[in-house]
């Protein structure tokens, strides 16, 4: 990173901290940094400031970990807001996949996104992910349970879809067997103009809805396990040749968030999940039923919960593709480029004489980076 860029952040990271000191701590706190910054501690000592940070903030003071936090302003009782929730609606959501949208016909090509209405600043807003490297794909996406063969996607060049999503990890996937899935085959995929969007599908909830997937509950040590499925996560998306900003989606079920201490135990797991997955360069994003993980974690946003995902993914069928108006989410949370909408699923569609059963999802988001 730029020297000087750095020599800013650091300084303006001392200034907030006086500036908190004189005003009695009354600061907002700040976002969590997307972007990956080496420690700056030799920095400190060229600056001759590395005593002043070890004294106050305590050693391996990084200026992207969140300054205030350092300070003891900010802290969050995860247990407290984990179970709090924002309605009871659960209806047209993705756990309820036997009510599929079969009879829709396939979709037109998408109007482009439209913007939220204009409201007040969204407490810990994120900027655009792309001054961060982000790959950004707008416009119509499908996911299948296994990924379809690069025949399959030669024949869909001519529908709506630019995108598609592939299952390529974790533990509790539906399809572990993907004999399509490689690094030469996610460059076929580029190549015949499909962007990926890499699902990571690890622990569960311990209340999961599905019975199926309860076999794989997160276990005791839920920050722990979600770091290490994060790097998991991470390595099995370099074998594929996906980059460094590129974005991987884990996919948790719809579970009962009312149930506090797994809607704790839930929200630490992803946490964990998160902080890894964007410690080592890629965008962390996150699947879930609108009114169940989606509103879950909208919760922890507004209650300045850290460590929470660049982009959300929400499940709500039997609706409108719709991006900014989805009622658990505020307009501006998880805005510019930080949404997707699974607005149909469990449907059969044709193109060019190769039929797929899909989910369909309208995306302003970021995407892989294959190389």
């Amino acid at each position: 990173m730029d020297r000087r860029r750095e020599t800013v952040r650091v300084l303006v990271g001392l200034l907030t901290m006086l500036a908190c000191l004189a005003t009695g701590g009354a600061l907002s706190v700040p976002a969590a940094a997307e972007e990956p910054v080496p420690p700056a501690d030799s920095l400190m000592k060229e600056l001759g400031l590395d005593s002043v940070a070890a004294d106050i903030l305590g050693p391996g003071f990084d200026p992207t970990e969140g300054l205030l936090s350092r300070l003891g302003y900010g802290d969050v009782d995860i247990g407290a807001s984990a179970g709090l929730g924002l309605g009871d609606s659960e209806v047209g959501t993705d756990d309820q996949r036997e009510d599929a949208d079969e009879g829709r016909p396939a979709p037109a090509a998408p109007a482009p996104a439209r913007k939220p209405k204009q409201a007040a600043k969204e407490p810990g807003a994120l900027p655009d992910p792309q001054v961060y490297g982000a790959r950004i794909y707008d416009g119509l996406a499908f996911d299948t349970c296994h990924a379809p063969s690069l025949s399959t996607l030669r024949a869909w060049r001519d529908s709506p879809y630019g995108a598609v999503g592939i299952y390529y990890g974790g533990r509790a996937r539906h399809c572990p067997s993907q004999p399509n899935l490689s690094r030469s085959w996610a460059r076929g995929a580029e190549t015949l103009g499909f962007r990926l969007l890499p699902i990571y599908v690890g622990s569960q909830a311990p209340c999961v809805r599905n019975e199926k997937k309860r076999a794989f509950a997160i276990g005791g040590e839920p920050w722990d396990q979600g770091r290490r499925e994060g790097a998991e996560a991470v390595a099995r998306a370099k074998t594929l040749g996906m980059a460094k900003r590129s974005a991987l989606y884990l996919d948790m079920e719809a579970y009962d968030r009312k149930n506090t201490r797994c809607a704790a135990t839930t929200l630490l797991f992803i946490r964990g999940w998160v902080r890894e997955v964007r410690s080592r360069g890629y965008f962390p994003g996150f699947y879930s039923s609108a009114d169940a993980g989606i509103q879950h974690l909208e919760t922890a946003r507004r209650s300045g919960v850290r460590d929470l995902p660049s982009v959300v993914w929400f499940a709500r069928w039997h609706t409108a593709a719709a991006l900014y108006e989805e009622p658990v989410l505020r307009p501006k949370a998880w805005h510019p480029h930080r949404r997707i909408h699974q607005y149909a699923g469990d449907v059969s569609e044709s193109h060019g004489g190769k039929r797929l059963r899909i989910d369909r999802n309208r995306v302003d988001a970021p995407v892989a980076i294959v190389r």
